[in-house]
């Protein structure tokens, strides 16, 4: 797990994101009033459905092992339908569940620590790694009611370890297991979207063979006024795609379905996955990102780990050349650095980032 610090300096022209007040410290205070750069007045007018039986579709992956397997075909066609229709999915059977429950556990350990303790892996001006929040680009900006610890696992020879967390002792081990199981079972996904685009795998892959991993582990604090705010903004994720997992009981995430928001109640043991802009840009528009927020509860805290899967820092982003025989690109093509300096330097607003990459 050594870094490289001719990377790490060459990663921190990206930049990083403003620092801001820590929530978690800021919602252990009896508060009467929450600051004004929480509130958020359009949420109490958007519409979120209450009807339980509207879900994202549920993936067991056990039945895509082996082509040909018994409901190998099926599964498969349920995948195309969820990657197409819905942008998101539930994924079972994945076999990882031992590692998950132990990523679990550090992640809460993390989180019930001092602040002085947390503060001590805090994001610096020149990184988006490290404990804080995420895209602050200005004083004027409306915030999120959450904190997060953000971590670059992939490529590990670019590894940053000044961020990674020695409390919990077993942090370190059991994020390095994470991100490798993490990374399999994206590549095993790449491999069966090539399959329903009609593809060679390996047009995909090789631009994920030095995959950028992004982890972030993030804690919502309950807030008094939980109707006002939001724990994360609405945005489409910029990756390529994004395996999330539940850490508590407490429901947050909502997807944005016929204009209204719709609540997804994890399967337990399950991962959430869902199509990035990256995987939008590539399948020149068959598949699509959606957007989703993170709501907060007025009582209870909420914990979730996302991981990220990008291009390797080398590769290019543009639709892919077997998809656009027939079919005129939509999107531009541009190298993954300018692609990065775009994200970095833009707030998390709905789907900003793919507009500007449509042609």
């Amino acid at each position: 797990m050594e870094e490289n610090t001719d990377e790490i300096i060459h990663r921190s022209e990206y930049g990083g994101s403003i620092p801001v007040d820590n929530v978690q410290a800021l919602a252990s205070k009896d508060l009467k009033d929450i600051p004004i750069r929480y509130i958020r007045p359009e949420i109490e007018s958007e519409e979120v459905l209450t009807d339980e039986s509207l879900q994202i579709p549920v993936i067991d992956i056990s039945k895509l092992i082996v082509a040909g397997q018994p409901g190998y075909d099926d599964e498969l066609a349920k995948l195309h339908v969820a990657c197409k229709d819905w942008g998101f999915f539930q994924l079972i059977n994945h076999g990882i569940s031992e590692t998950i429950d132990a990523m679990k556990e550090v992640t809460k350990e993390f989180f019930k620590l001092p602040l002085e303790e947390k503060i001590k892996y805090a994001q610096i001006s020149s990184s988006i790694e490290g404990y804080g929040q995420a895209f602050v680009v200005s004083q004027e900006q409306k915030l999120d009611w959450g904190d997060m610890l953000f971590l670059l696992p992939l490529p590990v020879p670019q590894r940053n370890m000044r961020f990674w967390p020695q409390n919990p002792n077993s942090f370190r081990t059991t994020l390095d297991e994470y991100s490798s199981k993490l990374y399999g079972l994206s590549i095993k996904l790449f491999e069966l979207i090539s399959i329903n685009l009609g593809i060679k795998a390996e047009e995909i892959i090789k631009v994920y063979e030095k995959c950028t991993q992004g982890i972030r582990m993030n804690y919502y604090p309950p807030c008094p006024e939980a109707h006002k705010v939001v724990g994360l903004a609405p945005h489409s994720d910029a990756t390529g795609l994004t395996l999330l997992v539940q850490v508590n009981e407490v429901q947050g995430l909502q997807i944005k379905k016929n204009s209204k928001w719709v609540p997804i109640k994890p399967i337990l043991g399950s991962i959430i996955v869902n199509i990035g802009d990256v995987m939008e840009i590539m399948s020149n528009g068959e598949y699509s990102s959606i957007e989703h927020r993170a709501v907060v509860d007025f009582e209870n805290e909420r914990l979730s780990i996302a991981a990220f899967h990008s291009p390797g820092i080398e590769a290019v982003i543009g639709p892919l050349m077997e998809l656009c025989k027939e079919k005129t690109p939509k999107y531009k093509t541009i190298d993954v650095k300018d692609y990065l300096r775009l994200i970095i330097t833009s707030k998390l607003d709905g789907k900003c980032l793919i507009d500007h990459m449509k042609i």
